[in-house]
Parts: structure tokens; sequence; C-alpha cells
């Protein structure tokens, strides 16, 4: 995307998250279309627009519900009284994805394709499929897949399984394909590579949570957190992830995560969450007749990939310089920094190449590095390892709190940098209407 005058500019008009919490606890009972029909129920209480007026829905999701239609987003439009006669499509782009329908629909408005756009994400990792072993499946697929199976059939099969192999559940396990490796086993290589230690994660970890809950406090986050009730009758007011009574004594004692001598710990890293974001994209002057008032717009954006084998989570080394170079910005123009907290060892990598004149003459053929880039000058409001980490949901999250934070504190531009699984990276550069 190149920085040109569009016939039409797209603007984010606002949006609404539910609260990120842990997995396996409040939000069990709520799966992905569960909790993404909930937030466009609510985004268009807080924003009323003529149903006829919304042109489509462009949805993020990674975790698919078992037994669920692969169009999530469609289901969601069903799921949240939106017409049917809506058009919606799903896009999986692992971590990226809440950021990349909303460019997607951005992208859609500019070309004239159409005018009012719902777009985000939701991820709920207590809905995970938990997978049946092999052995169960060979043995019991002919049976229940057979209409002539009988009763005598099915108890030949219980006679036949064996435990634990046939019966018991594996534990899922997020692998790269390519490598096999866990996204914090990649991450650990990364911290020796890039020479990030224990104490430098540990203080940004706690830089996260602390500045996470200063914004509950003052409600900072009150524009677009809103109450959820669940099925079983709590209703949830708040992000239950963030700790802001810790502190680097409290988390100097937590044990290595991924390898026995690793720097990595359940601290310095972001936490299964559940939750989801949805942002309401508009043509601007579309969104002038229907009386709301833009936040923001997109200058630019990238997206790119890296071999898995080298840095996997090192992507937005890539993708914020080169989002700010097809802006024609640099840092110096940026008022906001936010970077995707998978891991407080990716984060610290990335800032550090891309302040490290070697990588910007290897990789990013630069004559000296793009900028330097402090810890304590990103992510003002905390990121995902206080905030939680709903897969699909957390691009969408980043945007939506940058587009608030323009009006609540009269900043004018922003970068975004987001990480993903299989190498993949995003970035944006967002400004003020």
């Amino acid at each position: 995307m190149n920085n040109v005058t569009k016939k039409s500019r797209a603007v984010i008009v606002g949006g609404v998250r539910t609260p990120f919490v842990k997995s396996f606890g409040v939000f069990m009972e709520m799966d992905t279309i569960a909790l993404g029909a909930t937030v466009v129920k609510e985004l268009l209480k807080k924003y009323p627009i003529p149903w006829k007026e919304i042109n489509s829905l462009v949805w993020g999701g990674v975790i698919l519900p078992t037994g669920a239609a692969a169009n999530i987003g469609r289901e969601i439009v069903f799921d949240s009284g939106i017409p049917p006669t809506v058009d919606a499509i799903t896009i999986t782009r692992v971590c990226t994805s809440g950021l990349n329908a909303i460019t997607l629909a951005a992208a859609a408005i500019e070309r004239g394709e159409a005018d009012v756009i719902i777009a985000g994400g939701s991820d709920s990792t207590s809905n995970t499929e938990v997978v049946m072993p092999k052995n169960l499946v060979y043995k019991a697929a002919p049976v229940v897949m057979s209409a002539k199976s009988t009763m005598k059939d099915y108890f030949q099969l219980l006679w036949s399984l064996n435990l634990p192999d046939d019966i018991i559940p594996k534990r899922p396990s997020i692998r790269e394909r390519t490598t096999g490796e866990l996204m914090g086993e990649a991450a650990e290589k990364m911290a020796i590579r890039n020479n990030i230690t224990r104490i430098e994660q540990d203080k940004f970890a706690l830089q996260s949570h602390k500045r996470a809950a200063k914004a509950i406090e003052t409600g900072r986050f009150a524009k677009e957190v809103i109450p959820v009730d669940t099925p079983n009758g709590n209703r949830v007011y708040v992000d239950n992830i963030v700790r802001g009574d810790t502190t680097i004594e409290k988390l100097s004692k937590l044990s290595p995560a991924f390898s026995k001598n690793g720097t990595l710990t359940a601290g310095n890293s972001s936490s299964l969450t559940d939750g989801a974001c949805a942002v309401l994209v508009m043509n601007e002057e579309k969104a002038k007749s229907l009386g709301f008032t833009p936040l923001a717009a997109f200058r630019s954006w990238s997206y790119g990939a890296v071999d898995p084998r080298d840095q996997l989570l090192i992507g937005p080394a890539f993708s914020m310089p080169d989002a700010l170079i097809k802006a024609g910005m640099s840092l110096k123009d940026i008022d906001l920094i936010d970077v995707h907290e998978a891991f407080a060892a990716q984060v610290l990598s990335v800032i550090k190449m891309i302040g490290d004149d070697e990588f910007a003459k290897q990789r990013l053929n630069l004559e000296k590095a793009f900028g330097i880039i402090n810890p304590e000058d990103i992510n003002v409001h905390g990121g995902s390892i206080a905030l939680g980490h709903p897969f699909a949901a957390t691009g969408a999250r980043m945007a939506l709190t940058m587009a608030n934070e323009f009006k609540i504190s009269n900043k004018a531009t922003a970068l975004l940098g987001i990480c993903g699984a299989g190498g993949v990276s995003a970035a944006a550069v967002l400004e003020a209407v």
C-alpha cells in the first residue's frame, strides 16, 4: 500500500472488545463465535447505524470451534442478529489476523467496493479441539461411520480399546510444522542470539503489567472494554490477567517455562487467552453523513514473512520499517509505538534489530539502522504479556487502543508491529483524523 491520494479514505470510527481473560476460566462456555457475536452486537449498540448500510463483515479467527462451519465470520453474522444478506469472510493469518481483517476492510473501502465494514477477530483457547488418539480414530471410524453397525459392533469396539494409548487424549501442542519447535523454544533461541537477558525480559514484563494496571485503574480502557454476560450467569467487566502488584522480585522467582536453563517464564510471556474485538471501518464521507466522528485512518501497512528456521518472531523488524517507508515517514515522525508482546524476549529482539546497523545492512538493504527504539517508549498501556493474547483479536485490540489514544492524548501518529507463527509479521501506520 503506497501513500497516495485515495478516492475514498477508510477511517476507524470506533470499536469495542471483551475483557481479555485467562483461558479455561469465566469464558469457558463461550467459543470464538459466541465471543465474536457478543462484540458485534455491542458495537452496533454503541454505534447505531441502519443495517442496510452494512456491506460486510471481515473476521479473523485462528482456533475454529469443534464442529462449526469454517467461515466463522458468517456464523457471527447469524448469531449477532445482522441481516443474513450481509456478506462475511473469515481470514486466518495467525496472530496478525485481527489487524489483517481491518486492513482488508480499509482496502475494500478505498477501492470503492464498500462503505461500511465490521472488522475484527476473536479466539477461545478454552475451546481448542481436543484431538483423540489416532488409534481410537482408526478403530472407531469404521464402526461409527457405518449405517450397518449394531450394538454388538460397538461392544466389540469397546473391548478392543486399550488404556492409555486408545483412550486418553494427548495434550495439544502448538509447534511449528516446519521446525517442530514450540514458539517459546524459538523465542529462547532469539534471546540467546540477541543477548537478551532474563532481567531485561522481567523488567519489560513488569512495565507491561504496571502500565496495563494503570490504564484499567484510570478508566483508559473504558471506551473499548464492554461487560460480558456469560452463559453461566457471570458478568465479566475487566481484563483478568493483569497483575499490577507484581514486582521484579516475584518475576525473578518464576521457573523457566521452555527449557531447563532458559530465560523465558510464565511471567515474561503472554498467557493463553479468550477474547474478541470488533472495529467499525467506514468511508470517511459516509461516516460523517451518518453523524460519526472518525478516530483514525491508515497511512500504510506491511505484511511479510521470514524463514521459521531463522528467527521465528523477528518479522516486525522488517515489517515496521517497511510500513514507515511506504508512508514516507521515519521513527521521528511517530508519536506512539505498539508492538505485540508474545514474549518479552521477542519484543526486545525486534527493537534491538531495528536499531542495529549490521542488521540494517545485511537484512534491510539500508546503509544504517532505521532508528533506535527504547523499551520504555513503546506500549504506553501495556501489551499482550499483561492483557493476554486471544490470537485473532490482538491486532484489532492494538488498532482500536491506538485510535482511541489519539483523541485522549492528542497524539497524531502510531506504528504497530505484530509477529506470528510460521514467521509471518504485520505492521501499520495509523494517523489521527
